[in-house]
């Protein structure tokens, strides 16, 4: 085993099992062989994951899902969009008025069942959250942050995000704060709870005027009743770990200590890595586990550790992906992994026989980039300091921050 148990378990961690979602029913989500989203992803990370000993590791509950049900679906999607999926996934039908049967989404025959199976992993993690009866809970397959109430989008059929969101709102959570690092903006579940001060969206992506899907601006901080509840960090192209740290570092932690959630859910797209292949940030595994590391630490300071976490992007299949979220696994697990660590013989092998080439070999990229504190000063020149100030600007007084100060 190459994964080891931290010398003490953050506060809470041992009264439950971690959950993690996952059976190879959940392989099904998959948009057919060319298309970026291919269920390879998930398949590789759990395969990493349990060769690194974080499944079977005591405390950890790997746990299935059933599909949620239509009811379960409405409580975000209109109900003729849940209707348009069925009769996509069943018939063959295509509705390009509602995202179905487009490049992005294409058609295929268990869209309806594999994207509500994805749905249900996230509701009932987040609901053991709320309950208990896990401490944290990660499902990889998660994160389908474009899916609209009325649309399939960027190659998301339903919005988990949004749906275990309001499950814990309907449950009686009164605060619920969704961080998004995905190089893509957050917009489905930002235009989901926009007038709804209840839930806090921050995103920290790719400037929109680069980037699908266009949105997640600075001057978006929330509708009506809710303002300085939608928080967005426009990050300039080619942003590596100092930059993106730095950002993440000088928003995220205020913007949650001050709204004090209940709950954490959290989106962890590594599409931010500079080796994937529909982005242009050039951000790093390390930087990828350092930011799942902060989130895994601000849960338990700001929530009591209740933590939900969902993977997203990443099309850097076989060198990305795997390595990111298995980090992710073993965080959320207490047994984070060495980035130093080998990448286990047998998987390196198992895809050298399915794809006929080399995996990086070792769980590091090598070091990352000290990200200077903001504290240390705003340099007016810089453009990802201009960046990370107007989203201060914009949203830190409606929190009852200092844009200046805190």
């Amino acid at each position: 085993m190459t994964a080891t148990a931290t010398d003490a378990a953050p506060h809470g961690a041992a009264a439950a099992p971690v959950r993690v979602v996952w059976s190879t029913e959940m392989l099904g989500y998959d948009f057919g062989v060319g298309h970026p989203m291919t269920s390879d992803r998930i398949d590789l990370t759990i395969a990493l994951a349990a060769g690194l000993g974080l499944l079977a590791a005591p405390g950890v509950e790997v746990v299935a899902a059933e599909p949620a049900s239509d009811a379960l679906l409405t409580t975000v999607h209109d109900p003729a969009y849940v209707a348009a999926v069925h009769a996509a996934a069943e018939r063959g039908v295509p509705d390009p008025a509602r995202g179905l049967g487009t490049r992005d989404d294409p058609l295929f025959p268990q869209m309806h069942e594999a994207a509500a199976r994805v749905v249900a992993g996230s509701v009932d993690a987040a609901l053991a959250v709320w309950e208990g009866s896990a401490p944290h809970a990660v499902n990889v397959g998660g994160g389908l942050h474009h899916a609209m109430p009325g649309g399939a989008s960027g190659f998301c059929v339903y919005n988990d995000a949004a749906v275990a969101i309001r499950a814990l709102l309907a449950a009686g959570v009164p605060r619920v704060a969704y961080v998004d690092v995905d190089a893509h903006h957050g917009d489905g579940v930002q235009a989901v709870f926009w007038d709804d001060p209840r839930v806090l969206t921050v995103s920290l992506h790719e400037t929109g005027a680069a980037l699908f899907p266009g949105t997640g601006h600075p001057g978006e901080t929330g509708g009506p009743g809710a303002d300085g509840t939608a928080v967005n960090v426009a990050l300039p192209s080619r942003t590596g770990d100092a930059g993106w740290l730095r950002a993440f570092d000088a928003v995220v932690p205020a913007v949650l200590r001050a709204f004090a959630p209940a709950v954490l859910v959290t989106q962890h797209g590594c599409d931010t890595h500079r080796l994937d292949p529909l982005a242009s940030l050039r951000v790093s595994v390390n930087g990828q586990r350092l930011a799942a590391e902060r989130l895994h630490a601000l849960a338990h300071e700001v929530s009591d550790g209740r933590w939900l976490a969902l993977g997203g992007g990443g099309y850097a299949v076989l060198d990305v992906v795997p390595r990111a979220w298995a980090h992710l696994i073993g965080i959320a697990t207490h047994r984070p992994v060495d980035p130093a660590t080998p990448v286990p013989a047998e998987w390196l092998d198992a895809v050298r026989q399915r794809y006929g080439r080399e995996a990086v070999a070792v769980m590091t990229d090598g070091g990352v980039a000290e990200a200077r504190p903001w504290s240390a000063g705003y340099d007016p020149g810089d453009d990802l300091d201009r960046a990370v100030r107007a989203t201060r600007a914009a949203v830190f007084p409606s929190l009852g921050l200092d844009p200046e100060l805190d």
